[in-house]
């Protein structure tokens, strides 16, 4: 997919054990990225997640164009991650989503309004981001959604 902007300073907060020098920091940082992949329960064939000074590298395989894009919200949406390098194969490739990044003042209704024409379409941009988002009233500035073509 290539590589794509995030806002480094917004997102959730992975938690690393301090390390003492550069290396190790790094090395811990891509651990706790590659166990929040794994967590969300993504199923991903030989993952690889990689940390360098706010570019995460993911390598992989995956079923799906929605896992590839929800894997990549998932590493871009935490905080000290500016850039995701996506290089997931994807077995079944299909048409990518859109991607959305939320400002102040937006709802997923709102924004389903400006994508879709329809504010009643927002059931379809909260599931489109599942595991990421557990309520629909509960995005952030600064947050990047999944937006799936228009049916």
């Amino acid at each position: 997919m290539g590589l794509f902007n995030f806002k480094k300073d917004a997102g959730t907060k992975v938690e690393t054990p301090s390390a003492a020098d550069e290396v190790r920091a790094r090395a811990d940082k891509s651990r706790a990225l590659m166990k929040l992949v794994q967590d969300m329960g993504f199923d991903v064939d030989d993952l690889k997640v990689g940390y360098d000074d706010g570019v995460v590298t993911v390598e992989g395989r995956v079923a799906s164009q929605e896992d590839r894009e929800k894997i990549v919200l998932v590493l871009g949406n935490t905080q000290g991650v500016a850039q995701v390098d996506d290089r997931l194969v994807v077995e079944a490739p299909e048409p990518p989503s859109t991607f959305y990044t939320v400002e102040s003042g937006d709802s997923l209704s709102k924004i389903a309004k400006e994508v879709y024409g329809d504010a009643m379409k927002y059931p379809v941009i909260f599931e489109a981001n599942k595991p990421m988002l557990k309520d629909p009233d509960k995005i952030y500035p600064g947050q990047v959604l999944r937006i799936p073509p228009a049916a």
